[in-house]
């Protein structure tokens, strides 16, 4: 019997075909614009006068320290130029007109703060002038009002009552040979008031600017009064409030002690206080 050889065929699975694919990756790039302003032109001088005098602040902060140097003026006088009205005084000032011109109500504060750039030349120069008109209303005022007052009559007069008059400063032309007691006394009070008020501009709220201020200026007229005392003159700290006592009538050596010695003084404040803190503040 024949027999037949079974041959078995073994089918090949189909090859996978292999597919590569290229990732091409773009990398986006990004273009920033950059818009740069043109330099802005500088103003000339007229121009900044211009500027200056349309703009509404600088005619209020005008307004307030012509109102706020008036006041102080008024209270010296009535005050007879007693330490503790003249601090409650300014304390209610800075309150009042502080936040609108800083309050400065001081020739010499003003020059200080020109002077270690917080304020520029012309709002220092109109600040100076109401300053001073200030003042003068002031006394002007005081005068009319003091004018209309009844007069003591001889009786009143003969138990030591005398007429009613205007709290002024001593004349320092009487003071032969002393004048640079009251001169440091003037740089020394208005140099303690000018630190102060330098201080003061970093107050976080008006209170605490306007105490500062006030017992900036209580300190300095106790040690001012305490050494103009020794020579029976008047410490005033103040150039503006020195027109509303009276005191320039002293001659040149008026205007030296009460004018420039204040001015040094405030300058000196404001540097010594710039030089402590490490820089100043730019207004």
């Amino acid at each position: 019997m024949a027999t037949k050889k079974a041959s078995t065929t073994k089918k090949k699975a189909p090859a996978k075909k292999t597919t590569t694919t290229k990732v091409v990756s773009t990398a986006a790039t990004k273009t920033t614009v950059k818009t740069v302003p043109a330099p802005a032109k500088k103003q000339t001088l007229g121009q900044h006068i211009e500027s200056s005098l349309l703009s509404g602040s600088l005619w209020r902060a005008l307004g307030a320290e012509f109102l706020g140097t008036f006041l102080l003026a008024a209270v010296v006088i009535a005050g007879q130029g007693q330490p503790i009205f003249v601090l409650f005084g300014l304390v209610g000032i800075v309150l009042l007109v502080g936040a609108i011109s800083g309050a400065h109500v001081n020739p010499a504060i003003t020059i200080g703060a020109w002077a270690t750039r917080r304020i520029g030349w012309l709002r220092a120069i109109g600040y100076i002038f109401v300053q001073f008109l200030g003042a003068a209303v002031a006394y002007f005022v005081l005068s009319a009002f003091l004018g209309g007052a009844t007069q003591p009559t001889a009786e009143q007069q003969a138990y030591g009552q005398t007429a009613a008059s205007l709290f002024k400063a001593v004349d320092i032309a009487t003071l032969t040979g002393k004048e640079w007691y009251v001169f440091f006394a003037e740089v020394l009070g208005t140099a303690i008031l000018g630190f102060g008020v330098a201080a003061a501009t970093r107050a976080k709220d008006n209170l605490s600017a306007a105490f500062s201020v006030g017992l900036g200026i209580f300190i300095a007229l106790m040690i001012g009064v305490t050494i103009t005392g020794y020579v029976s003159a008047t410490s005033i700290i103040n150039p503006a409030v020195a027109l509303s006592l009276q005191a320039y009538v002293g001659g040149v050596w008026a205007f030296l002690v009460y004018g420039l010695g204040a001015i040094i003084g405030g300058v000196i404040g404001f540097l010594v206080h710039d030089l402590l803190r490490g820089k100043n503040r730019v207004a």
